[in-house]
């Protein structure tokens, strides 16, 4: 039988407390009054004093307000009717479709035990030639794109989602603006994706507490898809976002903080998140890609600083392109030697000249004498940005590498590249054409 109490001792932003006996850390509690019937969720647990973080907000509730404990943690329907949806961040519909109750499971929960996962070892083709060529996204990743408010980091999330090899999709959106969430929603639309796609939105006026679900929904999803033998893509944009409202919420409960005001757990919370991404070795697998807001281009600031500890690399977004000597992925050794057999050399070679680059327009702005060579840089440089860096550029893998040598033909001699002479007869266009006519 359910028992209720009908005193709140103290209401405090999104967070109400009152005494109650045999309640569990993250246990769901219905709270009921004059403004209706809201859920709430066990956030801190000190004797008899519970804590309750009220998913809707603390707005029209007061001190007499009801209150009850539902004896379990928060769940959310999960079967195949999920795919083609768009839900609120706390997992009500936002499409104006029915609700879905049948196959209840619990959101959240620990991460899948390391002894079980397998390495990640497939390559996940973007059709972008900065991912695919110089920083290889590998299934069962963990990556997040470092950017400033401004950058289009979600068009670029956009893209991955409609070009990347995954059987299903999930979008976890936090803070968002209005029509970025119709951005997104109208991009997989006409991309003909959102047949295969669940998007879970929390816009900048719901509640704060719906932007600390979403990550959580959107991973439990994507982990219950993946165990059904799917390649689940998650895209989560911003964490930042999830950040500060972890941030406001530690302040409300007048925890101490710690770097820059927010919680001293902040490392935590976003591992238990991040850590979600798994290849299951009789299953499919959750590969995901969170965008990082770095506020004043900050990679100092604690959100990216603790990212960076936890993920295997990062995209790093500047000047509306894939920065090549910020970004990194740690685990594109482990795929892109199984692509082509020069793959790696066309990599390191023109990244290597395309740093030169930058060394000859420096001496140019200071006003040095340039050399023929330094002219070459500079031609190269030039190229490289509109062929290869611009994220216009919408190309398959094979074809990136083959136009990666073609603009090293333009500018320079075999020798000058750096790339081995194996490599160089058998891709360099001039040769290659030569030896086919023979």
């Amino acid at each position: 039988m359910r028992k209720y109490y009908n005193r709140i001792d103290q209401i405090a932003g999104n967070v109400a407390t009152l005494k109650a006996s045999n309640v569990g850390y993250d246990e769901l509690a219905e709270v009921e009054g004059r403004a209706g019937r809201s859920f709430a969720q066990v956030i801190r647990l000190s004797g008899e004093d519970v804590s309750l973080q009220v998913f809707s907000g603390t707005r029209g509730i007061s001190t007499g307000d009801r209150v009850s404990f539902l004896g379990s943690s928060m769940r959310f329907s999960f079967s195949e009717n999920l795919l083609g949806r768009i839900f609120t961040g706390g997992g009500e519909p936002r499409d104006g479709r029915t609700t879905l109750n049948e196959n209840l499971v619990t959101v959240g929960g620990p991460a899948v035990n390391p002894a079980v996962r397998l390495i990640p070892h497939r390559m996940i083709q973007t059709a972008i030639p900065m991912i695919d060529v110089f920083n290889t996204l590998v299934e069962g990743q963990k990556l997040p794109i470092f950017s400033i408010p401004g950058e289009p980091y979600n068009e670029l999330l956009a893209r991955i989602a409609l070009q990347a090899e995954a059987d299903v999709i999930v979008l976890g959106g936090m803070g968002l603006k209005y029509d970025e969430y119709l951005y997104f929603k109208n991009r997989f639309e006409e991309g003909g994706v959102m047949s295969r796609s669940i998007l879970f939105i929390h816009t900048a006026s719901d509640p704060v507490v719906e932007c600390l679900q979403t990550p959580d929904l959107a991973l439990t999803v994507a982990e219950k898809f993946a165990l059904q033998g799917k390649r689940v893509l998650v895209l989560l944009t911003d964490m930042t976002s999830f950040a500060n409202a972890l941030k406001e919420i530690a302040i409300t409960m007048e925890q101490i903080p710690s770097n820059r005001g927010f919680p001293g757990d902040l490392y935590s919370q976003l591992a238990a998140r991040y850590e979600k991404a798994v290849v299951f070795e009789d299953a499919g697998s959750v590969t995901t890609m969170a965008v990082t807001t770095m506020p004043g281009d900050d990679v100092t600031h604690p959100v990216p600083d603790n990212t960076g500890y936890i993920t295997e690399g990062q995209f790093y977004l500047k000047g509306g392109m894939i920065e090549p000597f910020g970004s990194l992925s740690r685990l594109k050794q482990l795929v892109n030697g199984k692509t082509r057999d020069d793959h790696r050399a066309i990599m390191d070679g023109c990244i290597q000249l395309y740093a030169k680059c930058r060394e000859a327009r420096e001496k140019r702005a200071m006003g040095f004498e340039m050399s023929q060579w330094d002219y070459k840089l500079l031609k190269y440089g030039q190229k490289f940005e509109e062929r290869i860096m611009d994220l216009s550029v919408n190309i398959p893998l094979l074809e990136a590498l083959s136009q990666c040598w073609e603009i090293l033909a333009e500018y320079f001699e075999p020798r000058e590249t750096g790339i081995r002479t194996v490599l160089t007869d058998k891709y360099w266009p001039n040769k290659a054409n030569k030896a086919k006519e023979a």
